[in-house]
């Protein structure tokens, strides 16, 4: 689990393909301090497996399904990061639920300044879009941003300095792709609305069994 707080940016060291799959390297800093093997850290929003690490960098698999998911994919040795280490229980919470699975990918097709910020308007598929509200919450890029406008299949986030600062979303233009994860309550009450108003299931239940003379 994370917050969507990002602590740091990292560099992509290196990047070898095998097959569907990469094996990435990043450098970092400071998700290093209390690092360990099977450790999660958020790579753009994606929850990632540590698998070797030293005190410069660490390395993660990623698997064909998120590679074919994610925009990952984009990357190149070189490319910068958002990186967070899973919430610890004892930590405050900055952010909202964040589980590092990601929902699918954006595209920035619009940003423009306001005042002291920067707004962003994202296109994304309307599979995705039924799960935003205005003011509810988005990570784009692993990093939690609140929405303040919505079209058919656009949604707009606004960055203070301080957010394009600590975040490569200050780096991103049109055009760039930016992984999306949706708000997670959301989408469990998406999900269980979704099955209360399914069908009953057919079959052998215990009704059924009652309403025949077994008891």
């Amino acid at each position: 689990m994370f917050t969507g707080i990002i602590e740091e940016i990292g560099t992509i060291e290196r990047m070898n393909a095998t097959g569907d799959a990469i094996v990435m390297a990043i450098s970092a800093k400071r998700v290093l301090e209390d690092v360990q093997l099977g450790d999660s850290i958020a790579v753009n929003g994606v929850c990632l497996t540590v698998t070797s690490f030293d005190d410069r960098r660490f390395t993660v698999d990623i698997m064909p399904e998120t590679v074919k998911a994610t925009a990952l994919k984009t990357l190149k040795p070189g490319s910068k990061v958002n990186l967070e280490r899973a919430m610890a229980a004892n930590g405050r919470f900055g952010g909202h639920f964040v589980s590092g699975h990601v929902d699918g990918v954006g595209r920035i097709i619009r940003q423009w300044p306001k005042a002291n910020a920067v707004y962003y308007e994202i296109e994304v598929p309307a599979s995705l879009r039924a799960y935003m509200m205005e003011k509810g919450s988005v990570a784009v890029d692993g990093t939690s941003l609140t929405i303040f406008g919505l079209s058919e299949r656009t949604f707009t986030v606004s960055l203070i300095p301080h957010t394009r600062a600590a975040t490569i979303l200050g780096e991103k233009r049109p055009g760039d792709l930016v992984n999306i994860e949706c708000d997670m309550i959301g989408k469990y009450v998406a999900a269980f609305l979704a099955a209360k108003a399914a069908p009953p299931a057919r079959g052998l239940t215990v009704d059924f069994l009652e309403q025949h003379g077994y008891k």
